[in-house]
């Protein structure tokens, strides 16, 4: 069949297959995939606080030991070497807790072997992991951690306050903190003993009046942050006894303040998990309304899939709602699918009425901006993110053209967009001027990640691309102009840009190329043609692109040595937004984009959302349709009339 043929063929099938698998709501409900973390997580909280859900905390075991590797060991990622230890190790204590594994298993003893092989206990570097040990009384908790619960007090004007933090970290530390500053584990008659996986080489004690371990990470940048973060709780004027009671009230008063609809803590699995267990520590009993609230939001981003008959059970950390929709809402309409046509309309519909009317803790840093975004899930109010304002906003784009009412959301939108753009130039993720990298320091795993929110190369890039591609703006803008800016000048020395939310440098190199162009920057730019001489260079020999998931551990490109159908796409688009004829480099790409259509192996379920590096990566169970609907689609209205 000729390329054009199949190329149009494949566009219609799969437009098709999407309006078919849209929901009655006007929504599409993918599968936000997250490894084991988040069922661990709940069948040690299930345990702990003695709640009855036997036939899920079986399902979510049965899922967990099928993940186990030969060796013993659980991974993050398919092609991570040898394993992981701090999945092993929640893997392992959550198998016990269930009670249907026990430590005499032959596959729970290699995995137990496994651990020691690392260290055991004491090498446990994720912070989450660390938490749910310590609160159950598995492992003291980490001198990084003994941070005073009074710094929650200090107001947002300090030199360093709480608010100076990424609201991913926020929404986390507070029932971490709050824990640590209770020293009441909760234990059961249940609670697996895991001293058999401990060393001994644990210490405690605080350097000078700091929390924090002398190490090769304390540095006289962490002596200032935490000197700064002391002397600022002096100031607070209050007796130590009543500050602390204090202290208490305020982080209890922040969880319970950004409890959605659904009972979750700011629509993630993760942080609601953390706050059952913190408020069953202040003595919340387990029945009280906000437990049960709790659980009833977690039991609702459930995730079900028949597996060879048998029902998988998956705990998502934040389903991907509101991004599956307005991606794919916003891919069907590039691939001709008409604003008119139903499905198109009733998505539309759905995301108007999930765009954001209340002011979240974003407002802190852009008091006057009026609220306008949209977040990630269905049940996120109060927490928006620029890439799913955009993703909205391009979604909605044709029927605002038309209708004052989807006006009023995009101008409302846009607005929000354009006040989040930091001093820099670029965009971050969630809130603007979180970019304090002292807090980067902070010697927690993934602190230099998760605790501040810096502008990145795929959040500006693809915020020019839809404030080029779909909002007509370009480089007459001065505000477009310092975007363009950033991105030149935070190019890496190969040509790539690095990418923090997906995998990775050709995410990056994708978001900061497809942003340029759609701004009408000069495709013959040096740092454009290094970009694409990157890409190039590349390219696997079965002419499509593969990026491993240790590229964003080692922060360098890691090939994977197999292509996906996500990064394939990416990178096509990508160098099809530059060139104004195809490669044969790019025939190449696009004859293995439509072989991949059609496989279904690991490449086709390998993460390539990323979260936290080296413990937490995402498998977008609608990557495979987006992103290579987007490719084919650009593809064909670039070149076929050539």
């Amino acid at each position: 069949m000729p390329v054009w043929a199949q190329v149009n063929e494949e566009i219609h099938r799969m437009t098709e297959m999407l309006s078919g698998m849209q929901r009655d709501d006007g929504s599409w409900r993918f599968c936000f995939e997250n490894g084991i973390l988040t069922d661990a997580y709940l069948i040690i909280v299930l345990r702990t606080l003695e709640l009855p859900h036997e036939e899920l905390i079986q399902q979510l075991h049965a899922r967990i030991i099928s993940k186990q590797e030969k060796n013993g060991a659980w991974k993050v990622y398919a092609d991570e070497e040898d394993g992981n230890l701090d999945t092993t190790v929640y893997a392992y204590y959550a198998l016990l807790f269930a009670g249907y594994s026990s430590k005499t298993d032959e596959t729970m003893e290699k995995a137990a072997q496994f651990i020691r092989s690392k260290g055991g206990l004491g090498q446990v570097k994720n912070l989450l992991t660390q938490a749910f040990l310590a609160a159950t009384g598995q492992s003291p908790w980490p001198a990084t951690l003994r941070i005073p619960l009074e710094f929650l007090l200090l107001p947002a004007s300090s030199p360093i306050s709480f608010f100076d933090f990424s609201n991913y970290a926020r929404i986390h530390f507070v029932p971490i903190l709050l824990m640590v500053s209770l020293k009441s584990p909760l234990r059961t008659k249940a609670t697996p003993d895991l001293s058999n996986l401990s060393n001994n080489d644990y210490t405690g004690s605080p350097l000078r009046h700091h929390p924090v371990k002398e190490s090769k990470e304390t540095t006289p940048e962490l002596y200032r942050l935490f000197d700064e973060i002391h002397n600022g709780i002096k100031h607070l004027a209050s007796l130590p006894g009543q500050l602390h009671k204090q202290a208490i009230k305020y982080a209890e008063q922040y969880m319970l303040e950004r409890i959605e609809s659904n009972g979750t803590l700011f629509s993630y699995a993760s942080s609601t998990l953390l706050m059952m267990m913190a408020l069953a520590m202040l003595g919340y009993d387990k029945h009280h309304p906000v437990m049960t609230a709790a659980l009833r939001g977690l039991l609702s981003m459930m995730w079900y899939s028949d597996a060879h008959t048998i029902t998988e059970v998956h705990l998502q950390n934040s389903p991907s709602t509101i991004w599956d929709t307005a991606l794919l809402s916003y891919a069907l309409q590039q691939a001709g699918t008409s604003p008119d046509h139903a499905a198109i309309r009733q998505s539309v519909h759905y995301l108007r009425h999930r765009q954001h009317t209340k002011k979240g803790d974003w407002s802190i840093h852009a008091p006057y901006t009026v609220p306008g975004g949209w977040g990630f899930s269905e049940s996120n109010t109060i927490n928006p993110d620029v890439d799913d304002t955009t993703a909205a906003l391009r979604a909605i784009h044709g029927t605002a053209l038309r209708d004052p009412a989807y006006q009023d959301a995009w101008n409302r939108g846009l607005n929000w967009v354009l006040s989040m753009q930091n001093r820099d130039g670029g965009w971050p993720a969630f809130e603007k001027g979180i970019t304090n990298k002292l807090l980067a320091k902070l010697p927690v795993d993934g602190a230099s990640a998760a605790a501040i929110d810096p502008s990145t190369a795929d959040l500006t890039g693809r915020t020019l691309e839809f404030l080029g591609a779909t909002a007509g703006l370009d480089m007459r803008h001065r505000f477009i102009r310092r975007g363009t800016d950033w991105l030149l000048e935070n190019q890496e020395a190969d040509g790539s840009w690095f990418g923090r939310w997906g995998i990775c440098y050709i995410y990056g190199t994708w978001s900061a190329l497809t942003g340029l162009m759609a701004v009408k920057a000069d495709p013959e730019l040096p740092a454009v043609r290094k970009a694409v001489d990157w890409l190039l260079s590349i390219q696997n020999d079965d002419g499509g692109w593969g990026e491993s998931c240790t590229s964003d551990c080692l922060e360098r490109y890691v090939p994977l040595g197999a292509s996906t159908p996500s990064q394939t796409a990416w990178a096509l688009d990508a160098l099809t937004a530059v060139h104004p004829k195809p490669l044969p480099a790019m025939e190449r790409g696009l004859e293995q984009l439509l072989l991949q259509l059609h496989k279904d192996d690991w490449t086709t379920r390998y993460p390539t959302g990323a979260g936290l590096p080296g413990s937490f990566y995402t498998h977008y169970h609608s990557y495979r349709h987006i992103w290579p609907l987007i490719a084919l689609t650009q593809y064909r209205k670039k070149y076929q009339t050539l």
